[in-house]
């Protein structure tokens, strides 16, 4: 079985008018807050990213955006896959985190 649960790490489409040269900070610190999260097993936290990670509203400002990543979870979880994750796609595209995570 296979569940795609599509969208990048950072959402805000508003910050694709982002004009600084690199990463914005915010996007750079959730990302990595979530790469720490997801591999210290720290699904607490991953669920409540509004208000544990830095910058949570300023990435999701929507929260739907980020929702595939816990449909995912949470279909690896019922077949025993859940630990078994790994990032396969990291690094930003216009500001934006691109991190993409298997399970299984």
């Amino acid at each position: 079985m296979l569940i795609v649960g599509s969208g990048f790490f950072t959402h805000n489409l508003a910050a694709l008018r982002h004009t600084g040269g690199g990463v914005p900070t915010w996007s750079s610190e959730f990302d990595d807050w979530g790469r720490l999260a997801l591999e210290n097993r720290d699904w607490d936290s991953l669920l409540d990213f509004l208000h544990k990670a830095p910058a949570g509203r300023y990435a999701h400002p929507r929260t739907e955006h980020f929702a595939p990543l816990f449909v995912t979870m949470g279909t690896a979880e019922v077949f025993g896959e859940l630990d078994a994750q790994k990032s396969v796609i990291d690094g930003f595209w216009l500001g934006l985190a691109k991190r993409s995570v298997q399970f299984g």
